[in-house]
């Protein structure tokens, strides 16, 4: 109970934060969209040109192992949390921690947003089957990590410049709990990188194959 009260406690303190990141990882996803809206015909052709080569290859050809999906996603996802991660202790680096939650909105923007462009309701149904399901949990938890790292560079400035940095309890159990969080999304991580492996790969492997049947 204490410890989901602090939980409470920790985002009603840090609600702004929070906010700010969800508004920039939306931002992304608009940019995304109009980047793919203002691709003149020939770019968007020269691009689908390569995508339907990638659905062919699909189609025709045994696809992934979802093994090997599934150990890719992981280390994707380890990797970027723990850049994350190191980015929040470095203090100068929150900016590109801002420029890499704007990146993650701005690829789905445009991934989604050039499917559905390019194939209408099918590529509405291709993007809901092979890029929805895991990023409804990824999004939460880039957003979540995004926003720790802000807390804790913020934290350590706000002690730098009031110079209360001590080597007593103040500055190790923010960093235990810091750690910590990063760990328990790394862990929480492992869902999404599942259901890509194990349910979007092989939904989108099927509805490609009904779109492009092989000859």
């Amino acid at each position: 109970m204490n410890r989901r009260s602090d939980l409470l406690d920790h985002f009603r303190t840090y609600a702004t934060i929070y906010v700010f990141m969800i508004i920039l990882f939306l931002t992304g996803i608009i940019f995304g969209a109009i980047i793919v809206n203002s691709m003149h015909f020939v770019q968007k052709q020269d691009l689908f040109f390569y995508l339907e080569q990638f659905f062919g290859t699909l189609s025709a050809e045994n696809p992934i192992a979802s093994s090997e999906i599934l150990k890719d996603s992981i280390f994707y996802h380890i990797r970027y949390l723990l850049l994350l991660f190191v980015l929040g202790l470095s203090v100068i680096g929150l900016p590109i921690v801002w420029i890499l939650i704007f990146l993650k909105g701005l690829v789905v923007g445009f991934s989604v947003g050039f499917i559905v462009n390019q194939l209408g309701m099918n590529g509405f149904l291709l993007a809901t089957l092979s890029i929805a399901p895991q990023n409804i949990i990824v999004i939460p938890i880039y957003i979540i990590a995004g926003s720790l790292s802000m807390i804790f560079s913020i934290s350590l400035l706000n002690k730098l410049f009031t110079r209360k940095v001590s080597l007593s309890r103040p500055v190790l159990a923010p960093f235990v709990r810091y750690i910590t969080a990063f760990a328990v999304l790394v862990v929480i991580s492992f869902i999404p990188a599942i259901i890509e492996a194990y349910i979007s790969n092989e939904a989108m492997v099927s509805y490609i194959k009904s779109l492009y049947p092989k000859n």
